[in-house]
């Protein structure tokens, strides 16, 4: 853990690469024992308060969504210390009333991902962490409060399906995700959200609409339509980012999330400290079995 900890990070999606205003800034290259992250972790200032950003793609968008080593990125930022993220994901709307340029503050999300590292807890040490409330609701609610003063037009709760990608959804699958009664769908909140909260992070998301998916009829989705409102959402995005962070640097927090694992690690005491893998996830666990 970082002597100097960085509290609070950004991860950035599809156009995300960068945050406006940033000083000070250190580029930190970090190994994990899980690989390498998406790219180096971008650090500084931004209204005198200390923040990390880390975009989740690589910069040029290099990493298509199943790529992504979502735990050496979750890994990377808690070893700076990170106790909140705010991640931005790009997505498609499967309701009518969410229209592109909104932004969703998604409650739930639902995993439809076939080939990804879900956890950090493998190889001889267990744990079942909660994810009946995937996000931290305080930060929601902070996130709600901060666009609901810049004037974007949002929706506060919603499910967010993730998808494995790279390619769209067909016309056939939109429609069963719309007759579940999701919101939108997108292809990297999973497994980042679960990572999260086994590492101990307060996380929530804002889900960036570009398009209506392929669902709408006489909606077609364009190369064009969807720049523009990539465009639109990273501009919206950064604006959020500047006040957002005040919110975060002076919230008290009373959540649940900084204790995730207290009563989720399943596996023995004597048999998690000879484990092998112990070394690999003693950042996450040490507090617990730390003698």
């Amino acid at each position: 853990m970082s002597d100097n900890p960085i509290k609070i990070a950004f991860i950035g999606g599809s156009g995300l690469y960068q945050i406006d205003g940033i000083e000070n800034i250190v580029e930190k290259d970090i190994d994990t024992p899980f690989g390498r992250p998406s790219d180096k972790i971008i650090t500084g200032v931004i209204n005198r308060i200390n923040c990390a950003f880390l975009p989740r793609h690589g910069r040029g968008h290099i990493l298509n969504p199943s790529e992504i080593n979502q735990r050496a990125n979750i890994y990377a930022l808690k070893s700076l210390g990170t106790e909140q993220i705010v991640s931005f994901t790009a997505c498609g709307s499967l309701k009518e009333e969410i229209k592109p340029k909104d932004f969703v503050i998604p409650d739930q999300v639902f995993d439809r991902t076939k080939n990804r590292s879900l956890t950090f807890f493998e190889k001889g040490i267990v744990a079942h962490v909660s994810m009946a409330y995937p996000f931290c609701n305080e930060i929601r609610s902070l996130i709600r409060q901060t666009v609901y003063e810049i004037g974007i037009k949002y929706h506060f709760c919603g499910t967010y399906v993730c998808i494995e990608g790279p390619q769209f959804s067909t016309k056939a699958e939109s429609q069963i995700n719309r007759q579940s009664g999701f919101s939108v769908v997108g292809m990297t909140l999973f497994p980042e959200a679960k990572l999260a909260r086994e590492a101990e992070i307060c996380y929530a998301n804002i889900s960036l609409v570009t398009d209506f998916d392929v669902w709408k009829e006489r909606e077609e989705v364009t190369n064009d339509a969807v720049v523009a409102n990539v465009a639109a959402n990273v501009a919206n995005s950064r604006r959020v980012i500047k006040s957002l962070i005040l919110k975060l640097s002076r919230r008290e927090i009373k959540c649940s999330c900084g204790s995730s694992l207290k009563k989720s690690l399943m596996t023995s005491s004597d048999r998690v400290t000879v484990s092998p893998h112990y070394k690999n996830v003693s950042l996450l666990i040490d507090k617990y079995f730390k003698k």
